[in-house]
């Protein structure tokens, strides 16, 4: 949410040697894939190697992703051994594990810092199982998860609820105390899960370090927000959907750009590669979703049968850089370059193709930056970010122009990234008062980032007001919780009053309902 800025260069890659390395890197989802030389089968810990908890992802109907991690010193390194550790892991249908549906062997390998991904299948479909790890003599705490209904099901309802932009610094997770409380499918993380910036005083918490760089860095950095009990313990008791924005690598970055000048593409890839790395290590994703070097195709669908269907897309890797020095600036110059893209080329053929394909009654974008062309200037000056959708207006246009012509089934865009709450109506031109809606797009506060919330911010007040598809704003943190049926949506945007210090209550702000067949949101 930042501009471009200076920085001195901070590696000295030479061209060919970077590509040997990139070779190199390329390989590791072969290697990981078998275990060469000693296997450690019974190893002796110098502590808990279960300490970063356990995780579950990317619901099928048949199966699911369990994730741990081993180590037992994780803002030290790991302290784990430099060979492949084997891990038994184990699904049941009871928390006692009574009845076990599944198990097996992994190999938690050191070149991804012994994390351990299961791509669990042969489960039924639409129902709670249990999962744990044991390697050694240690047992990992019980993780619990649910599979995704049939293709062909029509469920009564489901619930989830959505976040993003848990900076460390600016305070306590307290939302998630509180979501654990709800009855939910799943959880949606919509990006800006760590921060990169190094570590500051006069804070509320402090991140380890400075900037992060190395694969290390990215590591311990993972390692510290796992560690706060709040987000472990709810990424135990519930499946998860990722998506990054740009905070898991560098802000603001655009594709190959950085946000910094004077730093080579050679340079920023290394980094880019050490960033997707760490964030493949730390997440319940599928193998589908490897690191290729600087690489990593994190898009994908995730059906709940026919009642919806999530799009995860990914608004940072493809994107064209920034138009017009970015920042907000008027819609003009290369706001409308044809070539310019928000997903690339093949991400939106993918989201196209996937949409024409659904056959659920809602469709769901799970993205990053704000779709809704909010008008952020004073009087005739009127001003848009050139981070957001709006700085990409052909693609922008396209997209609900494929809503709208294709007659795409209830589409409800989730956005994070800006740190409050808007209920947006998705126009097919937003300059004309009486054009018709495609969609609806529901924007998430953060969790901490911005501090305390709940404050006055002239900027977006006045947005709020100028903004005819507008229909609410709020300031506050916290998330929301959805609850979706084959009639309506209901969106509850939950607040907690304060992040400075843990223990806030929950208010609900607002809650608003989207019909099904009719695009827009009403107050509930």
């Amino acid at each position: 949410m930042h501009g471009k800025r200076s920085a001195t260069r901070r590696y000295g890659i030479e061209r060919r040697e970077f590509l040997r390395y990139m070779a190199a890197v390329s390989a590791i989802p072969t290697i990981a894939l078998r275990a060469e030389g000693q296997v450690t089968g019974k190893p002796r810990f110098n502590g808990n190697p279960f300490t970063l908890g356990v995780a579950s992802g990317d619901p099928e109907p048949d199966g699911v992703v369990i994730w741990t991690r081993l180590a037992t010193e994780p803002l030290a390194g790991g302290g784990m051994p430099g060979q492949p550790v084997s891990v038994q892991w184990e699904v049941a249908t009871d928390e006692a594990f009574a009845n076990v549906a599944r198990k097996g062997t992994a190999l938690a390998m050191p070149q991804l810092g012994h994390s351990v991904h299961v791509e669990v299948d042969g489960l039924e479909p639409h129902r709670w199982y249990f999962y744990r790890f044991h390697a050694g003599n240690e047992t990992s705490p019980v993780g619990r998860t649910r599979t995704a209904p049939e293709p062909d099901a029509m469920p009564d309802r489901m619930r989830f609820a959505f976040t993003s932009c848990q900076h460390f610094e600016s305070g306590y997770f307290n939302g998630y105390p509180h979501m654990q409380q709800e009855d939910l499918d799943l959880v949606v993380h919509l990006g800006d899960y760590i921060y990169e910036y190094k570590g500051l005083d006069n804070r509320p918490r402090k991140h380890i370090g400075s900037e992060i760089e190395s694969l290390d860095d990215y590591r311990t950095r993972y390692s510290q927000y796992r560690l706060d009990t709040t987000l472990q313990e709810t990424h135990r008791l519930f499946p998860w959907l990722v998506t990054w924005d740009d905070h898991e690598f560098d802000n603001n970055y655009a594709n190959l750009v950085s946000e910094e000048e004077g730093v080579s593409p050679e340079e920023f890839l290394v980094r880019r590669m050490n960033a997707y790395q760490a964030y493949y290590e730390f997440m319940p994703l599928r193998r589908r979703s490897f690191p290729r070097g600087p690489h990593m195709t994190l898009y994908r669908g995730c059906r709940y049968g026919r009642l919806a269907n999530f799009h995860v897309l990914d608004t940072r890797q493809y994107r064209t850089d920034q138009p017009n020095g970015d920042h907000q600036k008027p819609m003009t110059g290369k706001v409308f370059d044809p070539q310019a893209t928000m997903l690339g080329p093949k991400q939106e053929h993918w989201l196209m193709s996937s949409l024409l394909q659904s056959t659920a009654t809602w469709n769901v974008l799970a993205q990053q930056v704000m779709m809704a062309p909010l008008n952020r200037g004073e009087g005739e000056d009127r001003r848009y970010s050139m981070d957001q959708w709006p700085g990409y207006e052909v693609s922008r246009r396209r997209l609900l122009q494929f809503f709208h012509d294709r007659k795409i089934p209830n589409p409800v865009v989730l956005t994070g990234d800006i740190h409050v709450n808007w209920v947006n109506d998705l126009q097919l031109d937003f300059q004309k008062p009486q054009s018709p809606l495609v969609g609806t797009e529901l924007v998430g506060t953060s969790m901490t980032s911005g501090g305390n919330g709940g404050n006055v911010i002239a900027e977006y007040e006045r947005a709020a007001k100028q903004n005819d598809f507008v229909k609410w704003y709020n300031s506050n943190r916290g998330y929301v919780s959805c609850e979706v049926t084959p009639q309506e949506w209901t969106a509850h945007f939950r607040a907690t009053p304060f992040v400075d210090r843990p223990g806030s209550p929950l208010v609900t702000k607002g809650a608003f309902v989207i019909e099904a067949g009719k695009p827009g949101a009403k107050s509930a």
